[in-house]
């Protein structure tokens, strides 16, 4: 009997030994940081969101065609669940193109992403971008402050988004994913949307600011469209603005606006713009939005772009850190 409990006890302590070492192991193992960040240059970004890309790169390469200058930001939507598409990261950034990601969290709780139950996914998606190493713009629940998405204003509440928010970006950092650019993405303020700095996570969780508004009536103004909600952006943060999402729609006045949009957006001092490059025929807040195809609004829109933007900024001239 004796011996039977010595050899168990023996059993026992290298069964604990061999657990404490590998909880030794697992405590002195550090996932890579990668810290490749993005350049705040005003006036350096021209970024698309073209129906098709991805997978494809044709659409963005025909914007750039039409542009005068190939974009340096491509945005598209990625659905909750979805995972990272780095072969699509690898094509941008093989053509010197930021990605830029918005993680719509659609059929998922807010308040269970703030609570961790969606975490194994979130972690995956983050070593996938860490593991892409180079800069990646993402933005989460976009447009956060009006009432046409589930996670948005009288559907959560700001305290529970912000939770979220800061969660995500946090599980990020704790993957070694320091190579991203979060984007806190907000509606241009209008009738029926919700007060801004609700949903303000804090500085230390977010990068820049993305505002998203457009031109739908041929009075619409840049002060009207995007200047009061830079304004009051500018009441609690300092923080970088891109303007994440904005077209002229036809049933404005593209050839006049499109001019207004870029002075616009160098008086404000942004970051540059991303054009919703898609046709949403319906009601005025769903026009075709596209450029191509309209001579004169393509001609005002290089014609901004060669007078109003600098040096782009690409993914061969980012830097680490």
């Amino acid at each position: 009997m004796r011996a039977r409990l010595v050899t168990l006890l023996g059993f026992v302590i290298a069964v604990t030994a061999i657990a404490l070492t590998g909880h030794v192991i697992h405590l002195q193992y550090r996932l890579p940081v990668i810290r490749e960040k993005l350049t705040p240059k005003l006036s350096s970004y021209l970024g698309v969101y073209e129906p098709g890309s991805p997978p494809s790169f044709q659409p963005v390469a025909q914007f750039g065609a039409m542009a005068g200058r190939p974009p340096n930001l491509v945005e598209y939507y990625s659905g909750w669940a979805e995972p990272f598409d780095i072969s699509f990261a690898d094509m941008m950034h093989r053509h010197g193109i930021i990605p830029f990601v918005q993680i719509d969290p659609l059929f998922a709780s807010m308040s269970a992403i703030a609570s961790g139950a969606y975490d194994d996914y979130l972690r995956s998606y983050a070593q996938s971008v860490r593991n892409f190493a180079h800069p990646v713009v993402i933005g989460f629940g976009h447009e956060m402050n009006g009432t046409w998405y589930p996670w948005g204003y009288h559907h959560v509440s700001p305290q529970t988004f912000v939770a979220a928010w800061r969660h995500i970006v946090s599980l990020f950092a704790e993957q070694g994913a320091q190579n991203v650019t979060w984007l806190w993405t907000i509606n241009q303020d209008r009738r029926g949307t919700g007060p801004i700095e609700s949903w303000w996570p804090g500085g230390r969780y977010v990068t820049w600011v993305g505002i998203d508004g457009y031109y739908l009536r041929p009075t619409d103004r840049f002060g009207r469209v995007f200047g009061s909600t830079i304004r009051q952006v500018r009441t609690f943060t300092r923080k970088p603005v891109l303007l994440s999402e904005t077209a002229v729609g036809r049933q404005s006045n593209p050839f006049a606006e499109i001019p207004d949009l870029f002075a616009g957006m160098h008086q404000y001092q942004t970051l540059g713009l991303v054009w919703f490059d898609a046709d949403q025929s319906g009601d005025i807040l769903h026009q075709d939005w596209r450029l191509e195809g309209d001579a004169p609004a393509e001609a005002a829109f290089r014609l901004g772009v060669s007078r109003t933007m600098g040096p782009l900024v690409t993914a061969a001239r980012t830097s680490g850190g």
